[in-house]
């Protein structure tokens, strides 16, 4: 044996397909995780759905296997958070990682029916301009990209929708350059898209003076909240108890994002060979689950001459 070979821990069990709920810790990025879930899961068969910027904490939902399929759905699913916003300073990134750019900072404080009539303006459905620094592509390469290589980007505004914008307090502070701020908690809930930074810079821009993100965690993803989520710490110590990293089944992954159809053997045989069955009623995704409990089909109804019909949009039984 090599001294590599000695040196290199041995291969884990593969995990079975499912999602993991993760409780994100600071300083990670989402793909540092995704390399921790691989480890401990046996497989590199493994994604996110929505990433978290490393300041940030909270749920981040991990496919293993054939969950991975899943993640596409839930990527678009609408998410909560509690935040800090700190009116009184705008930064290059509207958070705390970025450098300040302008300091007017809240001298005379920030009037209460002001901040009120601000958050509400920025509640409901709304167009926002991204964050300079996020994914979004610009010609082929991403924002943030081109903005750390100090290229001038210009995003454009797009619609979304902040369903809950809750002020939980606030608090007056002194920054270590003497500025006078205010920090203000909130708890919101957004539509896939949506950034929190941006909207701590919009809030700040509406009250005539900057804004930035200081603390983020996200609370819930679609069906998925922290009452579910296990640090990474946790997962290994169940790794290693019980010899194979646990898993959210399929079928219960897939009841925390869709309606759900219980298929009759008859169905769930013809799903799947990926054949077509009797309409669900349901608008959207519905995911299908035969008589034994196991996630067979994504489904959605359509027409197929003059017939309404489900169709398997997605196969994740196949048939033997």
């Amino acid at each position: 044996m090599s001294t590599s070979d000695r040196e290199r821990p041995p291969r884990r069990p593969t995990a079975p397909d499912g999602l993991l709920v993760v409780d994100k810790p600071a300083g990670w990025t989402s793909h540092d995780v995704v390399g921790r879930c691989r480890r401990l899961a046996g497989t590199r068969k493994v994604g996110h759905a929505g990433t978290l910027d490393p300041m940030a904490t909270g749920v981040l939902v991990v496919g293993v296997g054939r969950a991975t399929k899943l993640l596409t759905y839930v990527v678009g699913a609408d998410k909560a958070y509690d935040a800090t916003l700190r009116l009184g300073v705008a930064t290059t990134t509207d958070d705390a990682e970025g450098e300040v750019v302008s300091s007017p900072g809240v001298g005379g404080g920030v009037d209460a029916d002001a901040l009120a009539r601000e958050v509400a303006a920025l509640t409901g459905d709304i167009s926002q301009v991204p964050t300079t620094v996020s994914a979004i592509k610009v010609d082929g390469k991403r924002a943030y990209a081109r903005a750390r290589a100090g290229e001038e980007v210009t995003l454009a505004a797009r619609p979304v929708r902040v369903s809950r914008f809750d002020v939980l307090g606030s608090r007056p502070a002194v920054t270590d350059a003497g500025v006078p701020v205010l920090d203000v908690d909130v708890h919101v809930v957004v539509s896939s898209g949506t950034y929190v930074r941006a909207l701590a810079r919009d809030l700040g821009g509406a009250l005539g003076t900057g804004g930035h993100l200081t603390a983020l965690r996200r609370t819930r993803v679609g069906g998925y909240d922290l009452t579910a989520a296990r640090t990474l710490e946790a997962l290994e110590a169940q790794a290693d108890a019980d010899g194979v990293l646990a898993t959210l089944p399929l079928a219960d992954a897939a009841r925390a994002i869709f309606p759900v159809r219980d298929l009759t053997a008859d169905e769930a045989g013809a799903l799947g060979h990926g054949r077509w069955v009797p309409a669900s009623g349901e608008r959207g995704t519905v995911a299908g689950i035969g008589p034994d409990g196991v996630l067979v089909a994504l489904l959605e109804d359509t027409r197929r001459r003059g017939e309404a019909l489900a169709k398997p949009v997605l196969v994740l039984a196949p048939a033997h």
